[in-house]
C-alpha cells in the first residue's frame, strides 16, 4: 500500500472512490454498498465466531450457485493460495506424487507457479508467518510442474482439441512415473479464454477416468451457476476469487471441492498450518484439526464484500443481465472500436470448421482492445505506461495481457471489462440511463486514447 495515495500496485484503495472503473479483470476498488455493508457488520454489538461466520459464508455461497449441499467450500486469502487447496486434494493418491498440470500461466498469474509446486510464493503467508519464496512447504508429496500455452509464440489462442492433446501427453507422463495426474483448465483467463471445452474434457475423463483429477481455474469469477453444476457434476474442483469480476477488495477466494473428491482427501501436509487457519477448511477435512485456531478477521470482510455483491448480482433477471450486456457491446462498437479504428482480441471460440461461435455470456463482460496499431501504444510497455497514466487520471481499466504481436515484440493491448457491482447499479437504472452511463464513461476511454494518439502524430 502506498503511504501517501492510500492505494495498492493496482491502484485500488480499501474504500469507495468516484472513478470510472472498468478494472474487473485485474482489481476493483470496493463499491459504496458493500462497504456500507461491512460497516454495518463491523458495528453490531454481537459479532460471530470466524469460524460461524465462514460456515455462514459457505451456505450463503452455496445458494447463491445454487450448489450441492454436499459440496465442500475452502476459504483462502488469495487464487495462489487456493493452489494449495487443489494439491491437498489430490495429496497421497499416488506412491510417485503428484505432476501438476498448468494451463497458461501467463493468463492466470505468475505466482501460482510457486504455490502450484507446494512451494511458498512470498516472504509472508497469509497469516503473517515468515516464509521463504520457492521454499517447499513442509509434509507435500513429492510434485513435479508443467506449464501448457494456451496461446501459440504469435499470441493465437490454441483449440480446444490442441489443448486436450497436449493435457493428454502430459496425463500419459504422469502414469508413467506413477503420479497423479492434477490438470488445470481455465474458464475466464485474462482474455476470457475457456479451454477445453466440456466435450474434449469428457473425452479426457473417459480416457485417463481415476489417473487425473481436474481443477478450473474459474478464478476471474465470470463463470454462471449452471457452468459451476456441470464442472462440479464431473468432479471437477472449481476455484474462484471475489476481486475480479465480484468487485471485492483484493486478497480472497474460494474453492468448491466436490464431495467425491473431499472424501479421498488425505490428512493435511504439516506445513499448511503456516498458510490457514482451522476455519477455512471445513470440520470434516482430514487433518484440519492439526490447523491453528486463529483468526483472519480481514479475510473474512473481504469475503462479506464478495458474498454480498454475488448475492445482490444473482438476484438480477437473466434477461435484465442479458440487456446490460448488449448495451455494454453496442456502445463499445460505436464509441471505441469504431471511431479509433481497433480491433477485439476475441477469445477463441469455434466450431470444428473454424466457424466463430457465440461467446458465453459470462465472457461477453470483458473486451480486450489491440490498441497496438495506434502511435504511442505499438507495444506492450507502452500500453503499460498509459495504463498507469489513465488510473492517475481517475480511469481504470485492466492491466494489459501478452497476447498481440507487433514488430517481433508484444503489442499494446488494454482491458474493459464489466463488475457485478456495476451491473447491480444498474440494473436499478432505466435502459436510457444505462445507455447515458456507458456514454460518459466509454467516451472518456476513447478521448484517452485519442489523447495519447495525438502525442505522437
Amino acid at each position: 500500500m502506498n503511504a501517501g495515495t492510500g492505494l495498492n500496485k493496482y491502484h485500488s484503495a480499501p474504500y469507495p472512490r468516484d472513478v470510472v472503473a472498468y478494472s474487473s479483470s485485474t482489481v476493483s476498488d470496493i463499491s459504496g454498498p458493500a462497504f456500507s455493508h461491512l460497516l454495518a457488520l463491523e458495528a453490531a454489538k454481537h459479532r460471530p465466531k470466524y469460524s460461524d461466520q465462514l460456515d455462514g459464508l459457505r451456505q450463503r455461497i452455496k445458494a447463491a450457485y445454487s450448489l450441492c449441499a454436499t459440496s465442500e467450500i475452502v476459504f483462502a486469502a488469495s487464487g495462489t493460495d487456493l493452489e494449495y487447496v487443489a494439491l491437498a486434494s489430490v495429496h497421497g493418491r499416488a506412491s510417485g506424487g503428484i505432476h501438476n498440470i498448468l494451463l497458461g500461466a501467463d493468463e492466470i498469474g505468475s505466482g501460482c507457479i510457486h504455490s502450484a509446486h507446494g512451494r511458498y510464493f512470498a516472504e509472508a503467508t497469509a497469516l503473517g508467518i515468515a516464509s521463504t519464496p520457492r521454499e517447499d512447504v513442509a509434509g507435500c508429496c513429492p510434485i513435479s510442474l508443467v506449464d501448457v500455452p494456451v496461446r501459440c509464440t504469435e499470441g493465437v489462442a490454441c483449440s480446444s482439441a490442441e489443448i486436450a492433446q497436449s493435457l493428454a501427453s502430459e496425463i500419459e507422463l504422469a502414469k508413467a512415473s506413477d503420479r497423479h495426474a492434477l490438470v488445470h483448465i481455465v474458464h475466464g483467463s485474462k482474455t476470457g479464454l475457456v479451454l477445453p471445452d466440456l466435450t474434449d474434457l469428457d473425452e479426457l475423463q473417459a480416457r485417463y477416468g481415476e489417473h487425473a483429477t481436474f481443477v478450473v481455474d474459474a478464478c476471474q469469477a465470470r463463470i454462471t451457476s449452471p457452468a459451476i453444476a456441470a464442472y462440479i457434476e464431473r468432479g471437477c474442483i472449481v476455484l474462484l476469487t471475489g476481486s475480479k469480476f465480484m468487485g471485492a477488495p483484493p486478497f480472497n477466494g474460494f474453492a468448491v471441492v466436490p464431495s467425491a473428491v473431499a472424501a479421498r482427501a488425505t490428512p493435511l501436509p504439516r506445513g499448511f498450518a503456516q498458510i490457514f487457519n482451522r476455519a477455512e477448511f471445513p470440520d470434516s477435512w482430514p487433518g484440519a484439526q492439526a490447523l491453528g485456531e486463529g483468526e483472519n478477521r480481514s479475510l473474512a470482510l473481504r469475503l462479506e464484500a464478495a458474498v454480498f455483491e454475488l448475492e445482490r448480482f444473482q438476484r438480477i433477471a437473466p434477461d435484465r443481465v442479458e440487456a446490460m450486456i448488449a448495451a455494454f457491446e453496442a456502445a463499445f462498437q460505436a464509441l471505441i472500436i469504431e471511431p479509433l479504428g481497433i480491433k477485439r482480441v476475441l477469445p477463441n471460440f469455434t466450431s470444428a470448421e473454424g466457424a466463430q461461435l457465440d461467446l458465453p455470456i459470462e465472457m461477453r463482460t470483458l473486451v480486450t482492445l489491440d490498441v497496438s496499431m495506434l502511435p504511442g501504444l505499438r507495444t506492450f510497455d507502452d500500453a503499460q505506461a498509459l495504463h498507469k497514466e489513465l488510473a492517475h487520471d481517475g480511469v481504470r481499466l485492466g492491466q494489459p495481457v501478452k497476447c498481440v504481436r507487433q514488430d517481433g515484440g508484444w503489442g499494446g493491448t488494454l482491458r474493459v471489462g464489466l463488475s457485478m457491482p456495476i451491473m447491480s447499479a444498474w440494473a436499478e437504472m432505466s435502459a436510457a440511463e444505462v445507455e447515458r452511463h456507458l456514454a460518459h464513461d466509454l467516451g472518456l476511454v476513447a478521448d484517452k486514447l485519442r489523447e495519447k494518439t495525438l502525442t505522437f502524430a
